[in-house]
């Protein structure tokens, strides 16, 4: 089982890219089975579901006219479908879950949560406040979402590095927006649910990222920030058998600014 996360930062803009990635895994031999995706920025009428069905996938979405909104693609139909999170009264498009069947003789469901945290823009800001409000009901009901579902994996645009080897440049954004020690201690949190970052699981080059800014040739001077991950669940950390940021869409023209991150599971 092959599950990915991507934000593509317009799917309008971007659903051509999206269409052609997901045929080349296809093609090489590596179909992705579910692809959570962020920042939308379309309201749900305007979700393109036609069109990704006829590419064979089955889409759940949760919209927002011009800011953020998520989806999860699959090739099989959404069970238990969640939209954003229970007890927190939020006008943001952020959070979707459903539970998906595993492939074999005997499959099992694995529940998929893919999200778009806040982006806080400033650490003291009324913005960073709802970032960790959100953080906090994000870990309550994760708390819960596990007890009932062993199988988990959260992934998405977290706008949060985990440390310093996440950073192109630790020094000069020390405590800056997605670096801070106070947002690594709730990602820290996260983990210490029984959660378990995919990416780290296997050896992987230096400097490895994720997002990098349009300005300033960013990409191409390789300064980048690893925010988008894949966390798995205690019973799916076993299973893991890869995991890979893919940057060849980021080299795209007019390329989201995030690059595809993906986990297969055996």
């Amino acid at each position: 089982m092959k599950i990915a996360t991507w934000n593509v930062n317009s799917l309008t803009v971007r659903l051509p890219q999206v269409l052609d990635w997901l045929g080349a895994q296809e093609a090489a031999g590596a179909p992705v089975d579910v692809l959570a995706l962020q920042e939308l920025k379309l309201s749900d009428d305007k979700f393109p579901a036609a069109a990704l069905e006829q590419a064979g996938y089955h889409a759940v979405w949760l919209g927002q006219k011009t800011y953020n909104g998520v989806a999860l693609l699959a090739r099989q139909p959404a069970a238990e479908v969640q939209r954003n999170l229970p007890g927190l009264a939020d006008e943001q498009a952020r959070l979707i879950a459903a539970t998906y069947l595993t492939g074999g003789t005997e499959p099992q469901p694995v529940r998929v949560v893919g999200a778009y945290f806040p982006n806080g823009q400033a650490l003291g800001s009324d913005k960073f406040a709802y970032k960790l409000r959100w953080l906090e009901a994000l870990r309550t009901w994760l708390a819960a979402e596990l007890a009932r579902h062993p199988r988990l994996l959260l992934l998405g645009d977290f706008n949060i590095t985990f440390d310093d080897a996440d950073v192109w440049d630790p020094v000069g954004l020390h405590e800056s927006i997605h670096c801070s020690s106070v947002e690594r201690a709730h990602l820290q949190a996260l983990l210490e649910l029984g959660l378990h970052d995919a990416h780290r699981l296997f050896p992987q080059p230096p400097k490895s990222y994720t997002w990098w800014d349009y300005r300033q040739l960013g990409f191409q001077k390789n300064r980048g920030l690893r925010i988008d991950h894949i966390l798995l669940s205690d019973a799916l950390k076993t299973r893991a058998r890869a995991c890979q940021i893919d940057r060849a869409p980021r080299k795209n023209p007019q390329p989201s600014d995030h690059a595809p991150l993906w986990v297969e599971l055996g």
